[in-house]
């Protein structure tokens, strides 16, 4: 995906343990606001550091859950930055590889947007004529950063709205 024209907003979905951090702690940060740490694939990784934009929107998806759903929506407000969680020694995304003058691993920060009245589980996605090639949708995907169409972005809302 390119880098967007001016004005013109791309669109995400984020993966995240409820256990770990759900979308109940993103709204109950300081500021509704949090960086999005510990990503620790390459893919993932490039994408938030040179893909996701300012203003952009992302879904966020709590997976390993009860269904796994897409539980909202989060705003990027904060573009690539190096995580510092890799040069933490104590943190549990401790990297001695990645250093400080040469980053390996990279960040975003969003903020809350919405909560789901009703999480949208993988089931209710399948459903959804439009949605067959969504990436969450691909059996295999366990990326916890993909990108998401502007049609699909907008199949997922109308859902939710219902």
């Amino acid at each position: 995906m390119a880098t967007k024209p001016e004005g013109k907003r791309n669109y995400w979905l984020v993966k995240s343990e409820p256990d770990v951090f759900s979308i109940s702690d993103l709204e109950a940060a300081k500021g509704k606001t949090t960086c999005w740490d510990g990503v620790r694939n390459y893919q993932a990784r490039n994408t938030m550091r040179d893909l996701m934009k300012k203003g952009d929107h992302v879904f966020f998806y709590h997976s390993n859950a009860e269904p796994s759903a897409i539980a909202g929506i989060a705003e990027v407000v904060k573009e690539g930055y190096p995580d510092h969680t890799a040069f933490d020694p104590e943190d549990d995304h401790f990297d001695p590889k990645s250093k400080k003058d040469s980053p390996t691993w990279f960040m975003v920060d969003v903020k809350h947007v919405r909560t789901f009245k009703k999480p949208l589980s993988l089931d209710d996605l399948r459903q959804v004529k439009g949605l067959e090639n969504m990436v969450l949708l691909q059996k295999g995907s366990r990326l916890s950063v993909q990108p998401v169409t502007e049609k699909e972005w907008n199949l997922v809302l109308k859902l939710a709205d219902k």
